[in-house]
């Protein structure tokens, strides 16, 4: 059979070959290779064998699991501080006593300064940082060192600490994949994309988000769209979502939107609301960047969380929103709930808290507060807007800057449209516009920075 012939030393394009080999062996009647498409390629060094997918399985399982581990944890500490068993955490958050509220942040930031103190000082040697062990590493992760940081986190995080809810199961899938990756004897090219499959579905299973979860996977975790890294990725998000519905509800994160509509004016606000949303992107990164890099560490954390816990549940006598995760804050956003003013405070403080939380050595994800100070932002440009062009729901607004922020501080625009859409089972009328602002916000960040919210917080080489 004829080949044809690429550069010196190189194999063309119809001479790929794929791994495993295809069950017919014999080409079309053209002669030409079915790796000529790139996205049908070789495997890489993962190879998609039985027995990855036989680990892939098993992973997307623990994974489930461990998400509703993780979130029965989160869930179990907020109704302990707060009373709170369903609908609204931030109404719950306003309904306590001030001391209340007060009293528990500092017992959040005491009972988070001890375990993060013992856990980095006792397990310093075990490796427990998902996207640096896949970007700069083999994929190897601590187990137990996970868990126990990824079950702190979500205690703080119940008992208010602002900081996200998704990056202990996003780790704890990570470290099923790296887990199951020693029990079956994988290659380390196998055991990368497993732990990256887990990390996605770890998201994907605590939002029910299969198909961002996949995306994320792509995107932002592994950093290719083919084939052999898509196909996997998406059986894990499947596989996790559906096992962590034995706890957790197979229902949107965002409900009751209203159905909104697409129009000009949105449109053209778009435009604009994609240039701030980058601007401010690029800031709110880099600030994220600093703290994690400068975080507190050894015994000063023993006061300095207590004390960052304790400010901002002072705020919080004031603003019950910056409570938790965001995920309150970003709904009533989506639903056009709230002023003028209070949209401007949130998405300043927002961010600020956040990066203090992780300054003062807490261990938390960004994914939500990103999110939340992109639709609140969107909520405060789009009142500004409706002064000048009126006829279009807050919550539109909203919609398209939760999109914008997302996608552009993530560096995967297409896994920020995605998440939304999945998030809110809506906006999807509004979809062109959400393109709009999340294609212009990317392109800034990227043009002027790079950075995304998980390459800035990568630890230097001397952190443990």
């Amino acid at each position: 059979m004829a080949r044809a012939s690429g550069a010196k030393g190189e194999p063309s394009a119809s001479q790929r070959t794929r791994g495993p080999h295809p069950l017919i062996q014999r080409r079309i009647a053209s002669g030409r290779g079915a790796t000529e498409q790139p996205n049908a390629s070789a495997a890489g060094d993962a190879e998609l064998t039985p027995r990855f997918w036989v680990a892939l399985v098993v992973t997307a399982v623990m994974t489930g699991l461990f998400g509703d581990l993780m979130m029965w944890i989160l869930a179990r500490f907020e109704g302990l501080a707060y009373h709170y068993r369903s609908g609204s955490y931030q109404a719950a958050v306003a309904a306590s006593p001030d001391a209340r509220r007060v009293g528990f942040l500092l017992l959040a930031g005491i009972v988070g300064a001890i375990g993060w103190y013992l856990i980095r000082r006792y397990l310093r040697n075990d490796h427990a940082e998902l996207d640096d062990a896949l970007w700069r590493g083999d994929g190897h992760l601590s187990f137990r060192r996970s868990l126990l940081t990824s079950s702190l986190s979500e205690v703080v995080i119940g008992m208010g600490a602002s900081i996200g809810r998704e990056a202990a199961p996003k780790l704890m899938g990570g470290a099923s994949g790296s887990q199951v990756a020693d029990w079956l004897g994988l290659t380390a090219g196998q055991r990368r994309l497993l732990v990256a499959c887990g990390g996605g579905a770890g998201l994907a299973a605590v939002y029910n988000v299969p198909l961002g979860g996949a995306l994320f996977v792509a995107e932002v975790l592994y950093g290719s769209l083919a084939l052999t890294v898509v196909l996997p990725a998406l059986a894990a998000t499947l596989i996790a979502t559906m096992t962590a519905w034995v706890y957790l509800p197979n229902t949107a994160t965002y409900t009751d939107l209203p159905h909104y509509h697409s129009s000009a004016r949105l449109l053209v606000w778009s435009v604009l609301a994609g240039v701030a949303m980058g601007l401010l992107a690029v800031l709110y990164v880099r600030l994220i960047g600093w703290v994690s890099h400068h975080r507190v560490g050894g015994g000063t954390i023993l006061w300095a969380m207590p004390l960052t816990f304790l400010g901002v549940g002072a705020l919080g006598i004031w603003y019950p929103e910056l409570f938790g995760n965001g995920k309150d804050m970003a709904h009533q956003a989506f639903l056009g709930i709230g002023s003028l003013g209070l949209f401007l405070a949130l998405f300043a403080l927002k961010p600020l808290v956040t990066a203090a939380t992780l300054g003062a050595g807490g261990g938390g994800g960004v994914f939500t507060p990103f999110l939340a100070t992109g639709a609140v932002l969107g909520g405060f440009l789009g009142f500004a807007w409706s002064h000048l062009w009126p006829g279009t729901p807050i919550g539109a607004y909203a919609l398209v800057g939760a999109a914008a922020m997302l996608g552009a501080s993530m560096q995967a625009p297409l896994a920020g449209l995605v998440l939304v859409l999945e998030l809110t089972h809506g906006g999807f009328s509004i979809v062109p516009a959400m393109t709009v602002a999340t294609v212009i916000a990317t392109l800034l960040v990227r043009w002027i920075d790079g950075y995304s919210m998980y390459s800035a917080r990568l630890p230097s080489h001397a952190e443990p």
